[in-house]
């Protein structure tokens, strides 16, 4: 009777910690997945980086990356722009230049239709504040893609890259406007490739 009773006791603690193991090793392929996912079958966009502030060069082994499109004029936005301070998420429709990269046609703080010819990129969550000025300021969006790991070390040569604007970075969009980061290029020669798993 003692050995069923504790037989009892340990059984809804253990089963309480599969239960636990399951979900976390579903939430862990579920990310892995969706970033697998938009890797293998998003639209392919061409962007070119721009310098970074030498204080944010090297954190750890990630280098810090900003786009030409990181900062998106005013007058780019449809529909206008808010006025007074509001959680936000950025709409920013991507086209293709004669030179191969992508840059912003147009941007919204709704969400924009798809049309031929371009890919709409989804920003990050942020907090907008309006400008106080007369002359509104560049609205600067982060889309999730503004670090790339590096193995130890071989950071400096991508900044300095980066810095001399020559680094590209061949990203994959879907239909959500989500990017991952597939590609690193220096001068147009791939130097990392992000694997789907």
């Amino acid at each position: 009777m003692n050995d069923l009773s504790a037989k009892r006791r340990w059984l809804p603690p253990l089963v309480a910690a599969l239960i636990a193991a399951v979900l976390q090793t579903a939430a862990l392929g579920y990310m892995v997945e969706s970033r697998a996912s938009i890797l293998r079958n998003g639209k392919e966009v061409l962007l070119k980086t721009v310098p970074v502030d030498p204080r944010d060069l090297l954190r750890g082994d990630y280098v810090i990356l900003s786009y030409d499109i990181s900062s998106l004029p005013p007058e780019l936005f449809k529909g206008g722009l808010p006025k007074a301070p509001q959680e936000v998420t950025v709409f920013v429709r991507l086209a293709k230049q004669p030179d191969g990269f992508w840059s912003a046609s147009e941007a919204s703080f709704t969400e924009l239709a798809p049309a031929d010819e371009s890919v709409v990129l989804q920003s990050q969550p942020f907090t907008y504040y309006p400008s106080s000025s007369e002359i509104p300021s560049p609205i600067n969006v982060a889309y999730g893609i503004e670090r790339f790991y590096v193995p130890e070390g071989e950071g400096r040569v991508l900044e300095q890259a980066r810095n001399a604007e020559a680094l590209s970075v061949n990203v994959r969009v879907n239909d959500a406007g989500r990017a991952q980061i597939r590609q690193i290029a220096v001068e147009g020669t791939p130097v990392y490739e992000e694997p789907l798993y």
